[in-house]
């Protein structure tokens, strides 16, 4: 039987899986494998991070409407009342009316007050 050469074939194995890695990662085969890894957990960590960073955004943005037109006495009253009065807006949405039109977020908290006033809650 002859011999097999294998090479190009490993080589061109191991250039499709190391092609976004930089020079010198992407010669050697066992630090291709672990900055893919890395890569895979980095890229998880890193969506769930995005999740939490994008909602303390929210809030920050619907907090500042808030404070600035005296809507409500903060945040956490506001979403409080807006569970208790049965308006499911998550905060998103509360941040985009807030940034794009900020006196529907004003007569949405006067509903919240006018429901407090006739359920004898004030």
């Amino acid at each position: 039987m002859t011999r097999t050469k294998r090479g190009s074939i490993a080589r061109r194995r191991r250039r499709k899986t190391g092609s976004f890695l930089s020079r010198s990662r992407s010669i050697l085969t066992r630090t291709i494998s672990e900055q893919k890894t890395r890569a895979s957990v980095s890229a998880h960590r890193d969506r769930d991070k995005q999740k939490r960073i994008f909602r303390r955004l929210w809030i920050t943005r619907i907090n500042a409407v808030i404070r600035e037109r005296g809507v409500s006495d903060n945040y956490s009253k506001l979403i409080h009342d807006l569970y208790k009065r049965q308006l499911l807006l998550n905060r998103k949405m509360l941040s985009q009316i807030g940034i794009f039109d900020r006196s529907f977020l004003y007569t949405i908290s006067n509903e919240i007050v006018d429901w407090k006033e006739y359920t004898g809650i004030i």
